[in-house]
């Protein structure tokens, strides 16, 4: 195990999420986060860098790309033990990610109202978060990747419980929910897309 010294932060629930983040910074964790759930942290008191400001890069395309940088996915996907990955971040001047917690706007609910339309709901399909969640997931020998608000308290209880680290078995757990939570998120899409016409350009 390894201490989590940086943490990015983008929920669209955001049940739990200061608390968590509360305890990140008693750990001394440099704490990464999008505009909503930073504005949430800020306002908490919390100190949190914004996304756009950890990459050099603002968002853009009315948010449509902000966390598709580098600078984050390296973050989170490099093998610490690899000599070359650790000599590819530093010339980079990158730095690990160690947890992503990470949840997406529910597209579920939102096909499910009234009147709603085919463009919005295509507005509201996340990616940078997707993207975001896979690469911790996918490595998950080093990174904590969290998708359910319900288990900060197992991932804040192993923080105290282990001065700061999370175990292996948690963080494999961890992986299998997120992936779980990823491959139905896509499904509800792609069966959303094959119940409409799509009309003409």
């Amino acid at each position: 195990m390894a201490k989590i010294a940086r943490a990015i932060i983008s929920c669209h629930d955001k049940t739990g999420v200061v608390e968590l983040a509360r305890l990140l910074r008693e750990f001394d964790v440099e704490i990464i986060s999008t505009a909503g759930t930073l504005q949430v942290l800020h306002d908490a008191g919390i100190e949190a860098a914004g996304i756009g400001d950890y990459t050099g890069v603002a968002e853009m395309m009315d948010g449509r790309v902000k966390s598709l940088h580098a600078k984050i996915h390296a973050g989170l996907l490099g093998i610490r033990a690899s000599k070359l990955h650790v000599e590819q971040l530093k010339a980079s001047s990158y730095e690990w990610i160690d947890l992503c917690a990470v949840n997406l706007h529910p597209v579920e609910e939102l096909i499910r109202q009234p009147g709603v339309t085919t463009e919005e709901v295509i507005e509201q399909i996340d990616i940078g978060g997707m993207a975001m969640l896979r690469s911790a997931a996918k490595n998950f020998r080093y990174v904590t990747c969290v998708v359910n608000p319900e288990r900060y308290a197992t991932v804040m209880h192993e923080l105290r419980a282990h001065d700061g680290e999370v175990t292996f078995k948690t963080r494999f757990r961890l992986a299998q929910e997120a992936f779980a939570s990823t491959a139905r998120y896509d499904q509800v899409i792609a069966d959303y897309l094959k119940s409409i016409e799509p009309g003409e350009e």
